[in-house]
Formats: C-alpha cells, sequence, structure tokens
C-alpha cells in the first residue's frame, strides 16, 4: 500500500469516512450517517451520499499501476434508488472502469446494510501519474 491510500483527508475526517478495502483498481469506504447529514425530510442528504461515492472512486484510483500522484473527478453522475437512513452504515464499493494518460472512468455502489442499494455512480477524473 502507496503513502497516498494511508492518507486521509480533512474531508474524511469530518464526514467520518474510513477504508475498508482495498484491491487493484477497486475500493471500498464507507461511513455512518449522522443527524447531521440529515435533508429536510430526515433521511441522508443526497450530497453527503455522493460524497461518499467521490471518495470511493478516487481512492480506487490510487490502487493502480503505474501509480497515480493526484486525481480530481470532472464529471459525476449518481442515481439514487433508494433513501440512506441516518444511524446507517453506507459503504460504497468503486471500481475503475478505464485508466489512460490523464483520464480515468469509474463506477461504484452505495450500500447500507444488508445490501440495499442506495444508489450507483460513474465518474470521470482527471488524473496525474508517477513519472516512470
Amino acid at each position: 500500500m502507496s503513502s497516498q491510500t494511508e492518507v486521509v483527508s480533512p474531508a474524511w475526517r469530518w464526514l467520518g469516512i474510513s477504508l475498508v478495502e482495498l484491491g487493484e483498481g477497486n475500493a471500498t469506504v464507507e461511513m455512518t450517517a449522522s443527524d447531521d447529514m440529515a435533508n429536510h425530510a430526515g433521511f441522508v442528504h443526497g450530497g453527503m451520499i455522493t460524497a461518499l461515492a467521490d471518495s470511493a472512486m478516487g481512492r480506487s484510483l490510487y490502487t493502480l499501476n503505474p501509480g497515480i500522484v493526484r486525481a480530481m473527478s470532472f464529471d459525476l453522475k449518481l442515481s439514487f434508488i433508494s433513501a440512506g437512513k441516518v444511524g446507517e452504515k453506507l459503504r460504497a464499493t468503486s471500481r475503475v472502469v478505464h485508466a489512460g494518460r490523464r483520464t480515468a472512468v469509474t463506477e461504484c455502489r452505495v450500500e447500507a446494510p444488508g445490501g440495499r442499494l442506495v444508489a450507483t455512480a460513474s465518474g470521470t477524473f482527471a488524473i496525474t501519474r508517477n513519472k516512470e
């Protein structure tokens, strides 16, 4: 595991996102939705779910070889399937679909306990690779 995969951003700390698993071209992260993450209806705000998915997709890129030193999403699509509930541990699992020299495409599933699908996502990232 490279040092890049061990770094936790301030956003991750603030949202309570933690790394669950890494593999070649994939990553799983999770967070427990707190009361502060609720929307006006009392469910998890879509922006919080989006941040979780974006985090999983970005983290999956750092598992590639040759290595990625920077990845920033510039296109992100989320489809909400069911509501995330406050207090639930939401898990986002991402995989890299394609990684070129300057861009990469990822996809992600966000699930609640029991495997209930909350959202699907895809993202396109601008990437910078290690110099070989």
